[in-house]
């Protein structure tokens, strides 16, 4: 089994503080900037407009990531509000971060009348760039102790020390979030499933698969869609070994939003599949 002894801050003061999740994150947005930046240079298109998109999406993702976060943990925010704008101590939902990013994006991009083609192509940029972010993310994740876990007796289980840890807290949650999958009054070192290691690998494949069909499909837009698909496929599988609040049939909100852009993401592509032929 693994140990994991850090302390979930870099630092922390009474203005400011920041975790590892936040550090993390941010080195993601900004690998995914260089990466958009970097593949769109290839194409001609100027600095600028790449900037501005991604500020937007950014932007849109940011907001979209913490009101997921907050609804998910509504009972606490609405006990201690001021904390909804504490981003920097880290709370954020990955799905509001994707589709508020894409909502961000294809607005501004809408704005500035970009023609549909154009924004189906930085689309395509941005989706592997998307995964590195996500992938990255991961790391600081998995240093806090974010995302409570089902517990595992398998070798390669972990479980944190440090008593600021999020991951210390998992078994004070309530069967609504537990399910029933760690019981109530659990020593706080039972080891758990490694979700965050799980879906960094996920991302990491993931990646790798984007970047082999980067320039092989048409039309623009369609990568995408596959990298959306994979996301929501790899998100899913991995759901069923978190914690987070079940809301029915056994569900959590993620597998909802998974299963929803999985179909919407299947539909598209094999639409456009069709046309082509």
């Amino acid at each position: 089994m693994i140990k994991i002894p850090f302390h979930p801050m870099i630092f922390e003061t009474d203005i400011i503080s920041l975790s590892w999740h936040g550090f993390f994150s941010v080195i993601g947005v900004a690998v995914a900037v260089y990466m958009v930046i970097k593949q769109s240079r290839k194409e001609g298109i100027e600095d600028d407009l790449i900037f501005n998109v991604a500020s937007w999406g950014v932007i849109g993702g940011i907001i979209g990531a913490r009101l997921v976060h907050i609804l998910d943990n509504l009972d606490y925010y609405i006990d201690n509000p001021i904390n909804f704008l504490y981003i920097w101590r880290g709370g954020i939902g990955l799905w509001g971060g994707i589709l508020g990013g894409l909502l961000g994006g294809v607005l501004y991009a809408k704005f500035i009348r970009l023609d549909r083609s154009m924004i189906g192509r930085l689309m395509d940029f941005a989706a592997p760039a998307l995964l590195a972010a996500q992938a990255i993310g991961r790391i600081g994740d998995i240093i806090n102790g974010e995302h409570c876990s089902r517990a595992t007796d398998f070798f390669f289980g972990w479980y944190y020390t440090n008593p600021n840890s999020p991951g210390m807290s998992c078994i004070t949650r309530s069967e609504s979030w537990s399910n029933g999958h760690f019981p109530l009054g659990s020593d706080p070192s039972t080891p758990v499933h490694p979700a965050a290691l799980y879906e960094f690998i996920w991302d990491i494949i993931g990646l790798v698969i984007l970047v082999v069909f980067r320039n092989k499909l048409q039309p623009n837009g369609s990568l995408w869609f596959v990298y959306l698909a994979w996301y929501s496929l790899g998100r899913f599988l991995i759901q069923w070994v978190r914690l987070d609040r079940v809301y029915f049939w056994g569900l959590q909100e993620a597998h909802f939003i998974a299963i929803i852009c999985f179909v919407v993401s299947v539909i598209f592509l094999s639409l456009k599949t069709r046309r082509s032929n």
